[in-house]
This record gives C-alpha cells, structure tokens and sequence, in this order.
C-alpha cells in the first residue's frame, strides 16, 4: 500500500475544528517555522480508508493465534479501555488542586494495595515509565539502601545468563559491576556458581522466577537465602509474573523489590510502543526510598518521572484486577499454565523442548539439531507460520538456546485453537523434510515477504523524503 503522503493531493483538505471566534495572537517571528511543516494533504475519506486499509494489514490478537508473549496479546477486556475513558479521568490535570483529585488518588491507593497483595510487598509507587525504567528504580533502591548504611564496598549485581538484556544494562546504568552465572543444565541457577560469585561486595540479585525459558526455579527459597546471608538484596524481575499472580507471591519467595509492566500483566496492549506504566513494589525496609512526586504525595523526594506516572494506565489495570477479583487472577495464571503445557506437548513429537519438562505460561523450543538435519532454521519457521495464518512467537530468544522460538499461548486461548496451532508445527516439521526451499523464502501470502534484515538494521529507511 502507498504511504500517507503518497497519498496527499495539495491543496485537499477537511475541516476538523471550528472556525476560531477569539483573538488571535501570532508567536514571535523568532519562534515560528521558516516554512509550513510536510503535512499529508487528504480529505476525511481519504484519512479513514487509509488506516482501515493499515489495520487491514496488521495481525492482532482478534485477526488469530497470536504466541508472541503476555506484552501484548493477552486478557484486554474492552471494560478497561472505557474506564480509562471516562471524562473524569481523561480530562483531570496533573496539577489540579487535591479537592478536585479525590478519585484519581483512590484509583492509585487502590491500585497499589491490590497490587502489594499480589506482589507480597508493603509499598508501591507507579512512577517508572515501564518495564526497564522500573527496573532502574528498583535497582536504585537497592543502592540507597546500601549507602543508608554506609556500606559502600556493595558494587555488583549477579545476573543468570538467561536474563532479559534489560538486566544487566539496567545494574551497568545504576553504576554496578556485573556478574554473570551460568544457567544448570536444568535451565535453572547454577547453584554453585551463585555460592562463588557471592560476597562483601554482593549489592543484589536479579532473577526472573518463572525464568526466561518458562521454569519455576525449584530451589528459589535458597537462591534468596544465600544473597541475604551474603548481605544482599534480591531484585524480582516481575517479566512472567503472569504465570504466578495469585498463586504464589514473590515477596514471598525472599524478594525484596520488584517491578511488574502494568501494560504486560494487567491487560493494557503495549503493541507499537505504548502506551507502557510499571508498578515497584518493595518491602518496608525499602520503602522510605520509593520515588515520591512532591505533588501528588506532599513529600519532597527524587522522582523518576513527572507526576504519579502514566495514570490512565494504572485505571486500566485497577479495573482488570477488580473485574477478576480474588478468584479470577489466580486462575488467569494456571490457565496460561495450564495453555503453555498442553501445547508443548502437542508439539513434542517433532520440534524438541529446550527443557523437556513441566513448563510454567512459556516454553521454549530448540531447533538446533532440526537445522542440522533440513537446514531449515528458527527462523524460516517464524516466517513459514505467516503463511498459515499465526503469528511468529519469540525468536532467538534466550541467548542460552540456540536456534530458539519461545512460545507464550496466554490463558485466553482456546483447547481448539491449541489443537490448531500444534498440527500448523507438525506441517512444518514435515515441509521441511520436503521443501525446504519454500520456507527458506516464506512469507509468500503475506503484504511483505522476507526482507533484508540486515540491510534494514544496517541502513534503515525510518522517514520519508519527498522524491
């Protein structure tokens, strides 16, 4: 399809606002543009027809199975976004006096004592932008809590191999040394490379639990024991807290701070990069050093974002917690659990687990040996399922497993659509044995076929210049 701007007529227009029936008032000359800036010209059809023809062409989650991960092809229940919408909401001003505030306050107490019950923590801000920006903030309460005691000898983070990348760029930002401990071979902590790593100069642990390639580490109980007995604190990366909300907390497991993507967990879609807010919730020895908005809070400390954050956010996710309730979000997480497993073992008799074991919302398959035999990769898979109407899953992630596609089916989904999905994994098996050409060369039936990745990552076309 033909870009907006391939699209634009000079001089075509639509009225949008009213003719203005005030004084006008023109900016200084020193503050105004040179020229007009490129705006597409178009009339109000041209603007509908050209993104109903965009969503035409986008694959969601209500177009079909969509693997992807809970980021953004979960639960969105339609309640959320009106609440979010409600006038009272959108229309309040940050620095609105606290009389005309009173219920966006208890939207964001609320919010937090539901989300500490959850999370097994005493106190929660709702500051951080999303999911690597709350990391930040955890990790800098785990400073501060350090030099509070004048213990300045603390400069590393230990992070597993299997980490988001997020993790240990996040302790590098917080001015930590990283450490990094190999993965068992059960996908779990090495728990003898985490005993020599730790020390007097152990300032945390950031872990995952459920890990990256979807297991719950049996021994997390001793993980966090042994960080503290070394004077550290443990950092919950809240990324797959949807495989456990309701069902076991991580304060619980010896956490002392965590991070949750409101966005990834409870409900809002963060597809095409927002809208994105992230809860940090903290034990009470770390509370005196959450972020506060002077405004909003009536105290004076370091914030890490304007204001309470992205509000409208957090009312979404308060609504999707009080729709579930007590009873609803534990089952959301053994569905998702229950999805994740049924379809791994649909799919065992060909592609292999990385870990051919109970899994928990995700798991992780190793093609490694299936490229060996067809010279089919993870990634002709990827690009084959298109064609048979499924988004692609997680590719080449986690590093720890070669040739990787990491599968999230939700809890949404359907045992029919499982079915489904599973039989799409054994065409391919077999087409690959048969054709392998075709997949080397899929997508066929898609608007974009196999592009240029490294053309793309190396020289990409992020603009558009008039010819």
């Amino acid at each position: 399809m033909k870009l907006i701007f391939e699209k634009s007529v000079p001089g075509r227009k639509m009225t949008l606002l009213p003719a203005c029936d005030v004084e006008t008032v023109e900016l200084p000359a020193g503050l105004r543009r040179a020229s007009a800036p490129a705006l597409p010209e178009l009339s109000e059809t041209d603007l509908s027809r050209h993104y109903t023809e965009l969503n035409q062409h986008v694959h969601g989650v209500n177009c079909g199975f969509y693997p992807l991960g809970s980021c953004t092809m979960k639960y969105n229940p339609r309640i959320d976004e009106e609440m979010a919408a409600l006038p009272g909401f959108t229309g309040i001003h940050p620095l609105a006096p606290a009389s005309a505030t009173e219920g966006c306050r208890e939207v964001l107490d609320t919010a937090k004592q539901y989300l500490c019950e959850v999370f097994g923590m005493d106190a929660c801000t709702f500051q951080p932008a999303a999911g690597a920006h709350g990391e930040f903030t955890g990790v800098l309460l785990i400073k501060q809590y350090h030099l509070s005691r004048g213990d300045t000898k603390r400069t590393k983070i230990i992070v597993p191999d299997s980490a988001h990348g997020t993790n240990p760029a996040t302790a590098h930002m917080c001015g930590y040394d990283v450490v990094n401990i190999p993965s068992a071979p059960d996908g779990c902590v090495d728990l003898e490379a985490l005993k020599a790593v730790l020390g007097d100069d152990t300032a945390g642990l950031m872990l995952t639990n459920p890990n990256t390639v979807g297991i719950f580490d049996e021994n997390i109980l001793e993980i966090t024991r042994l960080v503290h007995e070394a004077g550290g604190l443990c950092y919950y990366d809240g990324a797959n807290l949807n495989a456990v909300m309701g069902v076991v907390r991580p304060g619980d497991m010896g956490f002392d701070c965590i991070h949750s993507n409101l966005h990834k967990t409870f409900a809002t879609p963060h597809g095409g990069g927002g809208p994105g807010a992230c809860a940090v919730g903290c034990k009470a020895h770390l509370a005196q050093f959450l972020p506060q908005s002077a405004l909003m809070d009536g105290e004076g400390h370091i914030q890490v974002r304007s204001f309470a954050g992205n509000f409208l956010v957090v009312v979404r996710a308060l609504t999707y917690l009080m729709t579930l309730g007590r009873e609803g979000i534990p089952e959301a997480a053994q569905n998702a659990v229950l999805n994740a497993n049924y379809l791994m073992q649909k799919i065992k008799g060909t592609f292999a687990p990385a870990f051919d074991r109970i899994c928990m919302h995700e798991f992780v398959l190793d093609l490694s040996e299936f490229k060996k035999q067809t010279g089919v990769s993870a990634l002709d898979v990827a690009k084959t399922l298109i064609d048979y109407g499924m988004h692609p899953p997680t590719m080449y992630f986690p590093l720890i497993v070669h040739e990787a596609l990491m599968l999230e089916p939700t809890e949404t989904e359907s045992r029919e659509t499982l079915d489904w999905a599973a039989d799409v994994f054994r065409q391919l098996f077999d087409l690959a044995h048969q054709d392998p050409a075709y997949m080397h060369s899929a997508p066929h039936n898609a608007q974009i076929g196999r592009p240029d990745e490294v053309r793309a990552t190396r020289t990409p076309v992020v603009r558009w210049v008039k010819a």
